[in-house]
């Protein structure tokens, strides 16, 4: 069984590695997952299993971990356009993930979105507005209601301890 999970991951790393624009080392894709070429990985990028999809710019900085079937959706059908109830043409917007954070299983983050350092976004959250540095976020749509300890994550942080 260990055997399997490891030539897995090497595949799902592989096909990511192929796929997006950059990607620091390591990088560890531990479920099926998805990219564009418009996909720019930091270092120390985890993915268990991540669609990343649409034709806007996705930026994940380094130190990044994701829960199972996490989601980045970076285009929307354009509803104001010729035609009812969205037209031809797609409307596209950037994401932004800072260093250090983490997203928990079934994330969904949609366009537009920055998320901060040191961020921790909460296990079946919808993200569709930006998310300050250190903040602890959930529900759908996912508000602030917690932060980090941001002595402890800078402590930590300068001594490079990352997982």
């Amino acid at each position: 069984m260990r055997l399997i999970r490891k030539f897995l991951r090497f595949l799902y790393t592989s096909k990511i590695k192929i796929k997006v624009g950059s990607y620091g080392h390591p990088l560890y894709v531990n479920g099926s997952s998805t990219a564009t070429k418009k996909t720019f990985l930091g270092t120390n990028v985890n993915f268990n299993g991540m669609e990343i999809g649409g034709c806007g710019v996705v930026k994940i900085g380094d130190n990044f971990h994701s829960g199972k079937a996490c989601s980045i959706i970076t285009q929307n059908h354009n509803y104001e356009g010729e035609k009812i109830p969205y037209d031809n043409t797609f409307i596209c917007k950037d994401v932004n993930i800072e260093e250090n954070v983490w997203l928990g299983n079934r994330v969904i983050i949609l366009g537009g979105v920055t998320i901060g350092e040191g961020a921790i976004i909460q296990a079946g959250s919808v993200v569709v507005k930006s998310i300050p540095k250190y903040a602890i976020a959930g529900g759908s749509p996912a508000i602030v209601f917690g932060q980090r300890d941001i002595e402890h994550y800078k402590r930590r942080k300068e001594e490079k301890r990352f997982h």
